[in-house]
C-alpha cells in the first residue's frame, strides 16, 4: 500500500537514501595491510577532488605547450599529483603552473619525469602491454588498493604514482612491478595519504 502523504513518502525516501549513503561510506573505508583504516575522506571531499582533477586535466589539455595526454592527474584533499613522462623541463614547469592556477588546488605534488629518448612504435606497443600486465598484477594482490595506483610505462620504465595507505603498500607495489616481464626499471612516485 502506498502512503497518501507525498511529504511523508519523500521524508522516508530521503531518510533511506541518507542511511544507505552513510552505510556505503562506512563500509568503503580503505584498510591497509595491517587492518587499520587509512585517513578518511568525506563524500563531499571526494566529489570536490574529482572536480579539481577534471579541471586540472582540462586546463592541461587546453594548454598548447603541455602534452596533457602524457600527464596523469590525481587529487586527494585538494592536493594534486602530476605524474607521467614529458619531453623536457619546460613542460614540467608549465604543467605545474597550469595546475596551480586551477580553482580548488591547495598544493602540487610534482612527480613528472623527463622521457629518455624517443619511443618507437614498437616501444609504445611493448609499453602498453607492460602497463596492462603491471595493472593486472597489482589488481591480483589483495593487500594493495590498486585502484589508487596509476601505472605509466615509457621504454620499459614503469612509473607508479598515486596516494596509498602506507609504506607497506608502496613496497609491495614496487616488488610486484619489478616482477613483471619486460620491466627494465620501476620509479616510485607514490605518496602516503595524509
Amino acid at each position: 500500500m502506498f502512503m497518501k502523504n507525498p511529504l511523508g513518502l519523500r521524508l522516508v525516501t530521503t531518510t533511506l537514501a541518507g542511511v544507505m549513503t552513510l552505510s556505503m561510506v562506512a563500509c568503503s573505508k580503505p584498510v591497509d595491510g595491517t587492518g587499520a583504516a587509512a585517513p578518511a575522506t568525506t563524500v563531499g571531499t571526494e566529489v570536490d577532488d574529482s572536480v579539481v582533477t577534471t579541471r586540472v586535466k582540462t586546463a592541461l589539455l587546453d594548454n598548447i605547450d603541455v602534452k596533457g595526454f602524457d600527464i596523469q592527474v590525481e587529487t586527494r584533499k585538494g592536493e594534486v599529483m602530476l605524474s607521467g613522462f614529458v619531453s623536457n623541463q619546460t613542460q614540467i614547469d608549465q604543467a605545474v603552473n597550469v595546475a596551480k592556477a586551477v580553482e580548488g588546488v591547495t598544493n602540487i605534488n610534482n612527480k613528472l619525469s623527463i622521457k629518455d629518448g624517443v619511443a618507437t612504435v614498437g616501444n609504445k606497443i611493448d609499453d602498453s602491454v607492460i602497463t596492462t600486465e603491471v595493472k593486472a598484477a597489482l589488481l591480483a594482490d589483495a593487500n594493495i588498493k590498486s585502484l589508487d595506483i596509476t601505472v605509466v610505462t615509457h621504454k620499459g620504465e614503469v612509473q607508479l604514482s598515486g596516494f596509498v595507505n602506507n609504506q607497506g603498500q608502496i613496497d609491495r607495489a614496487l616488488e610486484i612491478a619489478h616482477g613483471v616481464s619486460g620491466v627494465t626499471e620501476v620509479g616510485n612516485q607514490m605518496s602516503i595519504k595524509k
